[in-house]
């Protein structure tokens, strides 16, 4: 039915259990007809004090992907959003955006999870995904669309890295 195999794999430990630290690996799996797939183990383990909370699946904002939100980071998330002023238009606007197309969802009994079919029109997925750790959430990837999106033939890395990190601060953990 659903046979996940890994690319790779470091296990990133929950110390604080009512906040998730870091997801860690990307996986390849199937998705069946019916559009579920089965959650690696791995990735399970990491995920293991969430699965009783259940998660949110949502679209992108920014790629044809989905993001899974364990309930406790999507709560933290939702934190920040209702301060937003709705009585500005463009907060108004990026919420009713943001929250397009949620779905809260369950891993059933046999570790799989189910891909309302809106979301996968969206996204894209047919048969091949990847599951990518995104710090605190998965994505979720059409295969093709994935390789895509980290072949980078439109960005040059490490470019985008020296923007994004080249100015961080050493804060005195030998990592700039």
């Amino acid at each position: 039915m659903v046979n996940c195999g890994k690319y790779f794999y470091i296990f990133a430990g929950n110390q604080n259990k009512t906040k998730l630290n870091t997801i860690i690996g990307t996986y390849e799996c199937k998705v069946d007809a019916k559009g579920r797939l089965m959650i690696p183990s791995a990735l399970k383990k990491q995920l293991a004090n969430s699965l009783q909370d259940g998660f949110v699946l949502k679209r992108s904002v920014f790629q044809p992907c989905l993001e899974l939100y364990p309930m406790t980071e999507w709560n933290l998330m939702m934190q920040k959003i209702n301060k937003l002023n709705r009585f500005v238009k463009k907060n108004n606007d990026f919420i009713r955006r943001f929250t397009a197309g949620v779905k809260v969802v369950e891993v059933d009994d046999l570790g799989r999870l189910l891909i309302p079919k809106d979301l996968v029109a969206f996204s894209k997925i047919s048969k091949d995904i990847v599951l990518s750790s995104a710090v605190n959430i998965v994505e979720i990837w059409d295969k093709d669309l994935y390789e895509k999106s980290i072949a980078g033939d439109d960005i040059d890395f490490a470019d985008l890295a020296e923007d994004v990190m080249g100015n961080v601060n050493d804060d005195g953990d030998g990592i700039s």
